[in-house]
Order: C-alpha cells, then structure tokens, then sequence
C-alpha cells in the first residue's frame, strides 16, 4: 500500500534504513492519531495532542516527523491511500456495479477525504512525486467504480469523476466545531439521496457541463 512504503521512510526527500518493527509500529500509530484529529479538529491541532492520542512521547513524534507540514504531508498519503483501497475493494468485491459505487461513496465519508482540502494548505508541496502517485491512483480507482456503473447502464451518462467528488468533498469537510455530535449519521442520509439522484433513467438535464478532476484543479 502506498501510505505503508511511504511509512517506512524519514522524511520526504530519498530513502532511509528500513525501521525496526517497533518504531515502524510507532510511526504509524502517529499518522494514525494525525489523521483522525486533524480531520476532526483541523490542521492545526497542537502536535503533543497527536502524540498523547498516539500513546507515545513528543520525542518520539519528532524523530519520525520533522515538523507538521512533514506530519501532514503523510497525513494526506494515508488518507489517498485508505481512500483508494476503498474503492478498489468495492469493484472488486461487489457484482452489482451501482452498488460498487455506493459502497465506496459510504467509505470516502468514513476516510474524510473532504479534509484534504483543509489539510492540502500553503507550504505543503502539493507537487510531491509521493502525493502525485497516490492523486493518480486515486483518481483511477474511482474512474474505474464509476465506469463500470456507467458502463452497467445504471450511472447516468452526464456525470463525471468531479461531480462526485464535489459531492463527497462538500459532505466530508470537517465542522468549525463538534457540536453536532449525529454529523455521520445525517452525511450518510444525503449522500443516499444524491446517489439515487445518480441512477438511470435521469429525470432533469442538469445544467451546465459534467465536471472532471481537470475541472475542479484549475479552479482550486
């Protein structure tokens, strides 16, 4: 998995000695707890916090991750990659192709990969060989989901990958606080409406023209 070999290095720029089992260990309970506070509460969150969540000392944190942008840049691989699965898994698994793409449309809300877009913030080098791999992979396993469903007759034809993920992202972002404590329960609610609003025969012509992922980088 690409978030586990990215793992077994120091930092972003060129291979290091593979980690001892126990520190490889660490490492990963590190991203691990980044990943669900700074989807919760924001790329900010102060890094002791991860690391008390993580079980280890704040030493321990940076001597695997320099600062935060280094910390957040695996944040966003384990998220891609978490993601990608998904949606691997669910093609693979599924022989109804639609219910292929509920199942992963489900999954990215349980990922958060709406928190990307806080987490993808100036100074993160977006162009990074590592984050361009892991966005390719993506991308393709959700073109994969959703050309099959389309493919199968059941996805209408005037939607595309952006349109989607739009969708997916707008119900994913983090809350400015955790007051709403049923959050999940109401994202999957209306994201069940919006898939059905994907399915054949379509019953309005949408307006303006299908969004791709080219579409939604230009306008980011």
């Amino acid at each position: 998995m690409a978030a586990t070999t990215a793992c077994a290095t120091s930092g972003k720029e060129g291979q290091q000695p593979r980690l001892r089992a126990d520190a490889l260990r660490n490492r990963e309970r590190i991203i691990a707890a980044a990943r669900e506070t700074m989807v919760e509460f924001g790329a900010e969150i102060p890094l002791d916090e991860i690391a008390r969540r993580a079980g280890v000392g704040n030493a321990t944190l940076y001597r695997h991750f320099a600062d935060r942008l280094e910390l957040i840049h695996y944040v966003t691989l384990s998220v891609m990659s978490r993601t990608a699965d998904r949606a691997e898994s669910a093609l693979a698994e599924e022989s109804d192709a639609f219910q292929a793409l509920r199942r992963f449309v489900h999954a990215a809300v349980e990922e958060r990969i709406g928190a990307l877009c806080s987490l993808l913030s100036d100074g993160v080098d977006r162009d990074h060989p590592e984050l361009l791999a892991a966005r390719d992979r993506l991308e393709s396993a959700i073109e994969a989901v959703m050309g099959a469903a389309r493919d199968s007759g059941q996805l209408r034809t005037d939607i595309a990958v952006g349109d989607l993920m739009v969708a997916i992202t707008q119900l994913t972002r983090p809350l400015p606080s955790s007051s709403c404590m049923d959050f999940d329960k109401f994202v999957h609610r209306h994201l069940q409406l919006f898939l059905d609003g994907l399915q054949t025969p379509a019953r309005s012509e949408l307006p303006g023209a299908a969004a791709t992922l080219e579409d939604l980088r230009r306008r980011s």
